[in-house]
């Protein structure tokens, strides 16, 4: 027994079909929603803008249909959608219910709401499209940040590093740094002694030379020595009296510095008992 579907499909129906609209007109759907001013009609064309959107939410879930074809299909249905806003925006001007206000949400054959991006959806196979998938993608949740009570309970003798010698290890790592620390530092002080004790020796020998030491010369030399010395510009001085040595010249001074302290802290009366001291000592 054929099927209703195959029957209709019949040249006999189909020409029956057409006899009955033979004296019909097909109204058209305006192109602008404000073209409409009867509350009626708006009604209409809106149930059939859901009509052809549930026939497209339908053919776009099939994922064999190919990239191109399903994304002409999810362009078709974001028409689709905003065409319907714009005749619920004219139901409500013409007095009729509030859809934007109380519709219902655009949902999936799975429940959910369709998501999209700044106003255009997403609907069925179109959301596994290369590109399409990554923006539905969520970033994970970043880690709870801890309150200060949570962290003084892990505050305990090891984080202030009372318990590092516990393991065995850090102990011998120590010692054995700290005894080659110890021979580093008294080879670096022995060698410091050896070079300032070298410094000093060769600078005692250097104080010890004669300052005031006047060399003489044979006499070709001495006329040979001013004659270069006239030329250069040069002067030559000659002691003819005694000169007192380095030390002679030290010890009169500490004399000298004795008698400004006397002078300066001292009594008379004991300035007067130390010069008489020193009469009878022959100083």
């Amino acid at each position: 027994m054929a099927r209703n579907a195959e029957k209709a499909m019949t040249a006999l129906a189909r020409f029956r079909q057409a006899q009955l609209e033979e004296g019909k007109v097909k109204e058209r759907r305006p192109f602008l929603a404000s073209e409409c001013s009867e509350l009626p009609k708006a009604e209409k064309w809106r149930r059939q803008i859901i009509s052809e959107i549930s026939k497209k939410v339908a053919q776009i879930q099939n994922a064999g249909l190919g990239e191109f074809k399903i994304r002409d299909l999810n362009d078709e249905i974001n028409k689709l959608l905003r065409e319907k806003g714009h005749w619920e925006v004219r139901i409500k001007e013409l007095g009729g219910p509030d859809y934007v206000r109380f519709g219902p949400r655009m949902l999936d054959h799975e429940g959910k709401e369709v998501p999209g991006n700044r106003g255009y959806k997403y609907f069925g196979a179109a959301r596994d499209l290369p590109g399409v998938r990554e923006l539905f993608e969520k970033e994970p949740a970043p880690a709870p940040r801890k309150t200060r009570a949570e962290l003084m309970k892990e505050v305990d003798a090891e984080y202030y590093g009372y318990r590092d010698e516990d393991d065995g290890v850090l102990v011998p790592l120590e010692t054995q740094y700290e005894k080659q620390a110890v021979v580093d530092a008294v080879q670096k002080w022995r060698t410091e002694r050896e070079s300032r004790l070298c410094g000093d020796k060769h600078q005692e020998d250097e104080d010890e030379e004669n300052i005031y030491s006047v060399h003489t010369e044979e006499a070709d030399d001495e006329e040979m020595g001013e004659g270069l010395e006239e030329e250069e510009g040069g002067v030559t001085f000659i002691s003819h009296v005694p000169v007192p040595s380095q030390k002679e010249v030290e010890e009169a001074l500490v004399r000298r510095k004795k008698m400004e302290l006397l002078q300066r802290y001292a009594s008379e009366t004991l300035q007067a008992q130390s010069q008489e001291a020193r009469t009878l000592l022959g100083l």
